[in-house]
């Protein structure tokens, strides 16, 4: 934002942009001040929003903090910190942060503010030194002794844009504008400026008692350190904001998680970090309910409460809706009483479908089964009940509503656990009622390392693990050179993880990596801080885990995978499966081709109608010399 003396019309030229209600400059920054304006940079932060909806999520539990009277001294905020435990805390999440704040263990603001000014490209390489220096394993050394007061607090390691400022002031005698000129040129890197300022910044320490021979050294370390310093003014700011996350994370973990789960309420993959974060920190997640969950994110006796509106295909006014109905008239009775109350063309079918998925009706007395394939005729019940209210029907006997009698629920039989898991995760996007895995890795003897381990972990230096995950989905891809390889996603009970395949585990292990599968892989990680990989060395079923074999029904069809793409080799086949076509006591079913063109490209072709499957079949197929690849697509 930029302010003028007079009119900026008589300034500069504007531009009304018709998206705001602001004008703006047509100069850019540089010559908006030159043209006399002072700017403001004004930045918005998602982080302040987490903490003032934290602050309101206490009042209404009668806890009024007053964070601006909260000192920055208080340890139990920065022993977690120490830990590396910093999801949600603001700029101290990424994993290369995590490990220097585990090396650091800070435990002041002054700290909070050195590392978050040392976490950048160029002045990184001194975090070392700084964390040596603090626990007394490297000398402290000064570039001259008039500066030890002004570098002591960061162990005589030139960190901030303002040191670089006070160091020409008291060596050289700058005045606080020439110091700031010095720190611009140094930041531009404009040789011209910086060769006056070097003879200037030389001269006035050599006036001052210093060595000529070391101001010249001491003006080159200023220099390389200008280049990349940081405004400790600004670093101080952020180092608030996390010390204040820290802190209300720290005491407050239910109502923290809360509030920042409720910023992201729409994105699936971070409602399940945070629901990780705080299963870690012992924090409970009740799990979505019609009579108990708000529409957001909520806390109830130190437990988080699952947002309605975090669901699937419900929509948060609808869940605002279905709250406000509740408020109004108390708890729902049953789940006819909620189909009546609540306005049917506001949650429509797929909401109360993807409701009783999640388990939003457990508490009205019917199975999450029975509700789903209810959902239609509950619909209608409101419809009716909507019908009847704007109407304003009575009977001749006193104007009393005559009762409709309550159509029966479309009774099914409850599912399994597995089933229960995979509807949840289908409605809520991850497993929020437990993992299907857990009951697997009852019957493994074998140490499996839980996926948010293992980053931890290959930065100490391990590079080989045993892990075990539910299969989400395999995508397979070509390499430039033809190579086949897949991205298997893995769900384990501490979160999801990514393998790249390679095309000798892909061509010996692609039936078992189907989706649903329970499986364990040796893994490699590779790679450094931030930009870990992880390779799949091999992939095994975990035993009784298939879910192929647990399913009676034969498969839907086939999805078969060409060698090579000919005119030839697609004849052929099709007189194979012609032949076959008619034979007796054969499953019917889908038979899709995939096969490569040129380079890397790809193309899938679907054959019409359907076509005789058994496993003399696939034995048939597979003893095809154009065929590569067979796979069975589930029922």
């Amino acid at each position: 934002v930029v302010i003028g003396d007079r009119p900026l019309t008589e300034l500069v030229p504007l531009y009304r942009d018709p998206r705001s209600d602001v004008p703006a400059t047509q100069f850019t920054m540089k010559w908006a001040e030159k043209a006399g304006l002072v700017k403001f940079d004004f930045l918005g932060l998602k982080t302040l929003t987490v903490i003032d909806r934290c602050l309101k999520l206490l009042r209404k539990d009668g806890v009024d903090i007053d964070l601006t009277a909260v000192g920055t001294n208080q340890p139990e905020a920065y022993a977690p910190l120490a830990k590396g435990y910093t999801a949600g805390v603001f700029q101290l999440e990424s994993s290369g942060m995590r490990d220097a704040l585990r090396k650091l263990a800070p435990d002041s603001i002054e700290e909070l503010t050195a590392i978050i000014s040392l976490y950048r490209p160029g002045p990184m390489r001194n975090i070392p030194d700084f964390i040596e220096r603090k626990f007394g394993r490297q000398d402290i050394t000064y570039p001259h002794p008039k500066l030890t007061e002004l570098l002591k607090e960061t162990y005589g390691i030139i960190i901030y844009q303002e040191q670089v400022m006070e160091i020409a002031r008291l060596l050289s005698g700058f005045s606080l504008g020439d110091a700031d000129l010095l720190r611009r040129a140094m930041g531009k890197k404009d040789q011209a400026e910086m060769d006056r300022q070097r003879d200037k910044f030389i001269d006035g320490a050599v006036e001052r008692g210093v060595d000529r021979h070391q101001a010249a050294g001491i003006f080159d370390l200023v220099n390389e350190f200008a280049g990349y310093g940081f405004n400790k003014s600004h670093a101080a700011a952020y180092a608030m904001i996390s010390f204040q996350t820290a802190y209300l994370k720290a005491l407050y973990p239910a109502h923290f998680m809360a509030a920042i789960m409720s910023l992201d309420l729409s994105v699936v993959e971070k409602l399940s970090f945070f629901y990780q974060e705080a299963k870690r920190i012992g924090v409970e997640v009740l799990p979505p309910c019609v009579n108990r969950s708000m529409a957001d994110f909520d806390v109830a006796d130190g437990k988080v409460l699952y947002a309605l509106g975090a669901l699937k295909n419900v929509g948060l006014e609808a869940m605002r809706h279905v709250v406000d109905v509740r408020t109004k008239d108390g708890p729902f009775a049953d789940i006819y009483d909620f189909a009546r109350r609540v306005d049917m063309r506001v949650v429509n079918k797929r909401a109360m479908e993807n409701l009783a998925r999640a388990g939003a009706f457990d508490s009205l007395g019917v199975t999450r089964a029975t509700a789903l394939a209810s959902a239609e005729m509950l619909q209608k019940v409101g419809t009716l009940a909507a019908q009847e209210r704007e109407s304003a029907q009575v009977n001749l006997f006193g104007g009393i509503e005559e009762a409709t009698p309550d159509p029966d629920l479309t009774l099914r039989p409850d599912w399994s656990t597995v089933e229960a898991l995979e509807h949840e995760f289908g409605a809520i996007g991850f497993y929020l009622g437990g993992h299907p895995l857990e009951e697997h890795l009852k019957t493994v003897s074998e140490k499996i390392v839980p996926s948010d381990q293992i980053e931890a972990l290959a930065l100490s230096g391990k590079r080989n693990f045993r892990v075990a995950g539910i299969v989400r989905r395999r995508q397979e891809r070509n390499s430039k050179h033809g190579k086949r390889f897949a991205y298997l996603n893995l769900s384990d009970p501490s979160g999801e993880f990514e393998l790249f395949v390679p095309e000798n585990v892909l061509f010996s292990k692609r039936e078992v990596m189907s989706a649903g599968n329970a499986v364990i892989c040796e893994v490699r990680v590779e790679g450094e801080s931030g930009d870990l990989r992880y390779f799949a060395q091999t992939v095994r079923l975990i035993a009784g885990s298939s879910s192929q074999s647990e399913a009676s029904l034969p498969p839907k069809g086939l999805r078969i995978r060409l060698r090579d793409v000919n005119e030839a080799t697609l004849d052929e086949l099709e007189a194979m499966l012609c032949k076959l076509r008619d034979a007796p006591h054969l499953v019917s079913g889908i038979i899709e081709l995939s096969g490569p063109l040129t380079d890397a490209r790809e193309a899938r072709w679907q054959l019409r109608g359907q076509w005789a499957i058994d496993p003399n079949i696939r034995k048939a197929l597979k003893a095809n010399r154009a065929i590569e690849t067979i796979e069975e697509i589930a029922a």
